[in-house]
Formats: C-alpha cells, structure tokens, sequence
C-alpha cells in the first residue's frame, strides 16, 4: 500500500517519476491568472492565524462545509477565526475524492511542513503550528509566493482601478513579479442600468473624463486601458457566460448608450448588441497594444437570490451552465480575424461538455503568426481537479498541440493555492509516464522531459512575450 501523498504522489510508473523528479518538479511558476489582492502584496502582510488566509474568502471551502451542514455563522457569519477552522477541520475528513482533500493536505506540507491529516483531533495542534509560521518573515505574502518559487503572477483589475499597490511593487524591485490584467467586465455590464449608470461615475472619476455620450464612454475606457498598458499591462481578461457576437451598426450602439444614460431599461437585443460592440473594441484595443485576451466561458452565477442578497457574488452560489458557445465563438473570433486585429487569445469553458468544442475551435484561427496563438486554456473553477484536468489534457492532445500548452494557473484568492500547479504538473508527468511505459510514446525522455518544462513554464514566458520579465528558467535534466 502507498503511503498516502508522498513523494510519489499521483506518478504511478517509474517514468513518471523520472519526469516530474527530474524535470518537472523545479520549474518555476507563471500563474497569469489569478484574484489576489495586490494590496496585500505591496504591504507584504503576514496573515494572523491561518483562518485569514486559508478560509476568508474561499468559496470551495465554503461550498464544501455548508454541504456538511455547518451554520453560515462558521461560514461566513461572526464566529471567531478559531471556531471556523474547527468547523473547516471537522468538514475535511468527509471531503474525501473531493480536490479540496488533496488541495488542503498539499498546501499543510508545503508551505507548512504538516504531513498528519486535518481532522477535529489534529486541528488545534495544526492552528497553532502554522498561526505561528504566519507569523515569521518566511510566512508572509511575499514569503509564501517565493516558497513555491513564483516567477510572475497577473491580478485581475477593474479598468477604474488605480494600479497604486502594483506600482508600489514594482517600485520595490521585488524577485517576483506582479503584473496587473485589465478586466472591463463591469464596464460592459447592462443588465441593470443603474448599476451601470453608477459605474460609470467612477469610470468618469478615473479616467476625468465627462461621460455623457458613447463615444465619451469609449474615450473614457480607452484611456484607461491605456494607462494599464503604461502600467506594464499585457493581459485582458473576460468573465462571461457566453461570447456576444450579435450584428450591430455604430449608430444603434450609440442610440443604446443614450438609453442607458437617460435611465431607460433595455431589450434583450439591445443588452447583447451593446455586449457585442463592448467585446469587439476591447479586442480590437488589445490587438493594437500586443495584449493576449482572455476569455472564461460557462459560469451561471449567483443562482441563490436569497444569499446573493445577504453575502453578494462570489460567496458560493455558482454553478457550471449549459450556454451554447460554438457559433457565436466562431462568429467573433472570425470578426477579429477577418479584420487582422484578432489578438492572442486563450479561451476557457466550464461546461466539460465543451472540450471537444473549445479544443477545435481553436484550430481554427491558428494561422501561423505564432506557436499556439490561440489556445483552450487549462481546467479551471469546478474542472481544476484530477478528472477535469486529464480530460483537458486528452482532449487538446487529440485535437492539438499540447506541446504548445501555456499550462495550468490557479485562478485563485489564496496564497496558499499555488500547490495546484504541482498537482498538475504531477498529473502530466504521469500521463506521460503511462504511455512510454505502454510504448505508445518512445522512451525519449530527455525530448519528453523537455516538452514537459516547456507546458509548465517555458511556453508561458515566451507565449506572454514575458522574456525580459522572468529570468529564464534552468532546464533540469534526471539525476
């Protein structure tokens, strides 16, 4: 029997071990997507016990112990930090085959050196231990970033954010670098007017720019998505449920804008040509600067009214949607394309029964200009655990290049997730591993090895034009 999460940890063949010992294992990482606060970064914050970094804000988490039952006072309620770990380590042994058990117990020996299970038992013991690491210099923001050797991460910025704390970083010559991503998802979103009409109150604020018509409006944005770029912005990023490709004229997109400035609600068509036009200029602005856009496709979000208005979004009532995406995603990428102003571009589904269909789709509008100028990006959200990245992996092996893979991020709010990079590069390894030990791949493991370093960092680095950037990465080769 295998000692559970040891070295060997999901390798199960001696190749597979060979791989990810002796090549995978000490890449540095490049997560270009993820939530963390820059904030908190700037201030190098040590947390003060590891409730405040492991459970606040940690929606998996919460997902998981309110399945098991636990009152959302444990949750998200005025517990004190002590009684929330106890509830989380009383709701860890029922998580088995979930992620979040593999997740929880990579994440205490990692950055924690912990290597006994979290149960109600052990949860006093392993509170006090790593509240006391948090404590130390090795423990804080920084400390943690440079445990898991973080070469580069990308935050998710409003286009009315100041990039104050991105600035102060930089300005500190800090080893890793922290990179803000311009994310317009609230600058395109009408489907409630107000909200809208109060966005754009601070969209004028930022930008000192009237906003009264749409082409006021664009000049707004474009300022901003300009002043990212001076701030070393290369990176978009979309959140939507599905890729807005309607057919529209310049002057209907105007009159809707009016609309929306006297108050007016709006039709369907109307909210999805606005969309439309919002997602066309944003590409067009990012192909013009050299940015890679992104797009994550398939969230159906805040599905419980009820808690939606007590918590607000992103507190755990999301869920995988069913939204057809081929042929609007097709239709926009082809705009772009047909116009020679289609940026890099890494798309993401949600919905597994769209990996065949993002795989291909994909294929389409590579056209040479770049290795893997367009990509399916990797498993994220529900689909970054063991079956979802597999199929992932499989998927875009038989449809094509993994080679070209930009490979995985965490797409995280946490300082303590970055073991989800070796969770996959383990994972990969051993895919590997299998088929050389079938002989479905020759035993070439130096060619092999070297392909493997490339998905988990080499790919991404060169992919984001991120050369200057990072130091390069030593190539390791089996001992």
């Amino acid at each position: 029997m295998k000692k559970f999460l040891d070295e060997h940890f999901l390798l199960q063949t001696e190749t597979a071990k060979q791989l990810y010992h002796g090549f995978a294992s000490k890449m540095p990482i490049i997560d270009y997507h993820n939530h963390l606060p820059p904030d908190e970064v700037a201030a190098d914050k040590n947390f003060e016990n590891i409730t405040r970094v492991w459970l606040n804000g940690d929606h998996y988490k919460w997902r998981a112990m309110r399945a098991n039952g636990v009152s959302e006072e444990y949750i998200t309620g005025n517990k004190s930090d002590w009684e929330k770990f106890e509830a989380w380590a009383a709701t860890v042994p029922y998580t088995l085959r979930n992620p979040l058990y593999h997740w929880t117990h990579m994440e205490l020996q990692r950055y924690f050196g912990i290597h006994i299970p979290l149960k109600p038992q052990t949860a006093r013991t392993i509170f006090e231990h790593t509240s006391a690491q948090l404590q130390q210099p090795s423990h804080s923001v920084r400390g943690l970033l440079e445990k898991m050797n973080v070469r580069l991460i990308c935050t998710t910025d409003d286009p009315v954010d100041d990039l104050a704390f991105h600035q102060q970083i930089r300005h500190d010559n800090w080893q890793v670098k922290v990179l803000p991503a311009f994310r317009p998802d609230k600058a395109m979103n009408v489907d409630d007017v107000n909200s809208f009409n109060n966005y754009l109150t601070r969209l004028e604020k930022a930008a000192d720019i009237s906003i009264s018509t749409y082409n006021d409006y664009l000049a707004a944005l474009k300022k901003r998505h300009d002043y990212f770029a001076a701030n070393h912005c290369s990176v978009s990023d979309h959140g939507l449920e599905e890729i807005y490709a309607e057919s529209y004229t310049s002057t209907e997109i105007a009159g809707i804008f009016a609309k929306i400035r006297s108050g007016g609600a709006l039709t369907m068509e109307e909210n999805r040509k606005f969309k439309s036009a919002m997602l066309v200029t944003f590409a067009q602005w990012d192909w013009e600067k050299g940015f890679v856009q992104q797009y994550h496709l398939g969230a159906l979000r805040n599905n419980n009214s009820r808690m939606m208005q007590q918590l607000g979004p992103d507190t755990g009532w999301d869920s995988i949607g069913d939204f057809s995406q081929a042929r609007a995603l097709a239709k926009f990428l082809d705009r772009l394309d047909r116009d020679n102003t289609l940026a890099k571009t890494i798309i993401y589904n949600l919905n597994p029964a769209d990996n065949e269909l993002f795989a291909t789709m994909i294929g389409n509008f590579n056209d040479g200009t770049a290795a893997g100028k367009i990509q399916w990006g990797s498993s994220w959200w529900f689909l970054d655990q063991k079956e979802g990245m597999t199929k992932q992996i499989n998927a875009l092996s038989n449809m094509g290049l993994l080679s070209r893979f930009v490979g995985m991020l965490t797409d995280s709010r946490s300082f303590l997730s970055f073991p989800r990079h070796e969770y996959f590069r383990r994972l990969l390894c051993n895919l590997f591993g299998e088929e050389v030990e079938n002989g479905e791949l020759p035993d070439d493991i130096d060619w092999i090895g070297h392909m493997i370093q490339n998905i988990c960092y080499n790919n991404a680095r060169d992919y984001f034009n991120w050369q200057q950037t990072t130091e390069p990465a030593v190539i390791q080769t089996p001992a």
